[in-house]
């Protein structure tokens, strides 16, 4: 009994809008029970307490106040909540985002496990992951931590689409101090109408947009354009396999589902607040799980 009184509890929160159905507390606290930890993780929902992004400075203090560990951020204050920290991890400084926050005697300290996620969901799904010449959907805040990661492990040419490519222009200074300096790097923006080009003679292919989700179904390229000399990943995780992991795959391209970031997030995450190694196939497997239940009880409620 005295040794389990003595035992460190650990207490966080995720701090945005529309959080309340998030995976990433169940997912924190079944990888918590595994290491046997007495660990609790809620979502603080913006929507449901009718808070804006400003807000959010505010409850961090609170946080300190009543003895949470960490949090996690996200949308739409990743960026807001630089304004509100004490120390920032130099990825998250870098990215001008932060989506993880740790308090350490008394004190907000911010980083970046959007980017660290990918890094580490690539390392384990794709090790082998040639990375001469990636081309990249999305340049908002997720494409620029999926840009930065994948500078980071080295790629040689990375060709970077959105709608609005003046947000991928914002990247590049970004992306230059991010890379060393002997890394031999190319960085080209484009617009959606390059993607098939592109790919031609590309290695890998990253969705970080929006397309894909039950919010926004389909592509985000034409299925013609994808061929089997590619590697292919997506950040999208709910579904589980989206439209593009699945023409992929018949394809006989490697695939990096969402869930493998979303999953590397959270170990990242899970390891920053505890000093722990989390289990990142166990937590692979919980995710598995919890978004097949979710699936489970979305039929059960359309036959309802």
């Amino acid at each position: 009994m005295n040794g389990f009184m003595a035992q460190r509890s650990y207490l966080l929160g995720l701090i945005g809008e529309g959080v309340r159905p998030s995976l990433t507390p169940p997912m924190h606290e079944q990888e918590g029970a595994a290491q046997n930890l007495r660990y609790v993780y809620r979502p603080i929902d913006l929507t449901e307490l009718q808070l804006s992004a400003a807000d959010v400075g505010r409850l961090l203090r609170h946080g300190i106040e009543l003895g949470f560990d960490a949090f996690n951020i996200t949308h739409p204050c990743k960026r807001i909540v630089l304004d509100y920290l004490d120390d920032v991890d130099p990825a998250a400084q870098r990215l001008g985002a932060c989506n993880t926050v740790l308090i350490r005697n008394g004190n907000l300290i911010g980083y970046n496990t959007d980017r660290s996620g990918f890094a580490s969901g690539l390392q384990f799904v794709l090790p082998n992951a040639e990375l001469h010449d990636v081309v990249l959907l999305g340049a908002g805040g997720a494409g620029s931590a999926v840009a930065d990661a994948l500078v980071g492990a080295g790629v040689s040419r990375l060709s970077i689409i959105d709608p609005e490519p003046e947000r991928g222009e914002g990247l590049i200074d970004q992306l230059y101090a991010a890379s060393s300096a002997d890394h031999d790097l190319e960085i080209r923006i484009g617009a959606p109408d390059d993607a098939a080009a592109w790919l031609t003679n590309a290695t890998g292919l990253v969705n970080a947009s929006p397309i894909g989700m039950f919010s926004h179904p389909g592509m985000p390229v034409a299925p013609d354009a994808l061929h089997s000399g590619l590697w292919v990943a997506d950040i999208v995780y709910r579904p589980a396999e989206t439209a593009l992991i699945h023409a992929a795959r018949g394809l006989g391209c490697e695939v990096m589902p969402g869930k493998a970031m979303a999953v590397g997030q959270a170990a990242d995450t899970f390891q920053l607040v505890t000093g722990l190694q989390p289990d990142r196939t166990r937590m692979r497997e919980h995710l598995d799980a919890l978004i097949d239940e979710e699936e489970l009880q979305g039929r059960f409620k359309e036959q309802a």
